[in-house]
């Protein structure tokens, strides 16, 4: 009763939202690397989406230090940020591993991982703006969705991998690539997290 008597900071779901507009930015940026195979200038762009995510970050957690009483659980505002800024992390680790190695072509696994990515970060964007609610049925459809598409993202990985070894591969190609998918399939882990995280959000306040 208390805490409903106070106002409370809103201003971190609007920030939540922000964060999630950022990832939105950086898998388009990867969607119109595979389309287009033009791999620096897509590295160079998602670099600079990272460095914004790792800023909105720090203003997300200087403001939940500042804050007297939060709209949800102080635990719950820190873990979730973090785990929007991870899955920003492994988006550019993609990318900045591909200029590293020397990559310069796409390979179809590659496209699907990128589809699915931009999928669930499509979903994200869709969820943020209604967690304010903290009604458990406005949530669980992107949730639901999320996790469908993190099943299809470690299938495609799974198989990618396994397909490195065929034939008589160069081991240096298979270290490459299978850095590169590993990432590509935690990012898709990451954007579950996020999902698991808002999913007990609502749970623990609906």
């Amino acid at each position: 009763m208390f805490k409903k008597l106070i106002p409370t900071d809103a201003k971190f779901f609007e920030m939540f939202s922000q964060c999630a507009k950022i990832l939105e930015s950086g898998a388009k940026v990867m969607s119109d690397m595979v389309a287009s195979g033009d791999i620096a200038a897509s590295a160079a762009r998602l670099e600079r989406l990272e460095h914004d995510a790792d800023v909105l970050t720090h203003e997300i957690l200087i403001r939940l230090d500042k804050s007297f009483i939060t709209p949800i659980d102080r635990e719950d505002i820190h873990q979730l940020t973090l785990a929007l800024d991870d899955c920003m992390d492994f988006m550019e680790a993609v990318t900045e591993r591909m200029v590293l190695y020397g990559i310069t072509e796409i390979t179809q696994p590659m496209r699907e991982l990128v589809e699915v990515l931009v999928k669930q970060v499509a979903e994200l964007n869709k969820v943020m703006p209604v967690i304010k609610d903290l009604k458990y049925e406005k949530v669980i459809p992107h949730c639901i969705e999320i996790n469908r598409l993190e099943n299809l993202g470690d299938k495609i990985s799974r198989e990618a991998v396994a397909n490195l070894f065929k034939g008589n591969p160069n081991p240096l190609d298979v270290m490459k690539w299978r850095d590169i998918y590993d990432n590509l399939e935690t990012a898709t882990d990451k954007c579950e997290h996020v999902a698991g995280i808002i999913e007990g959000i609502v749970l623990k306040h609906g």
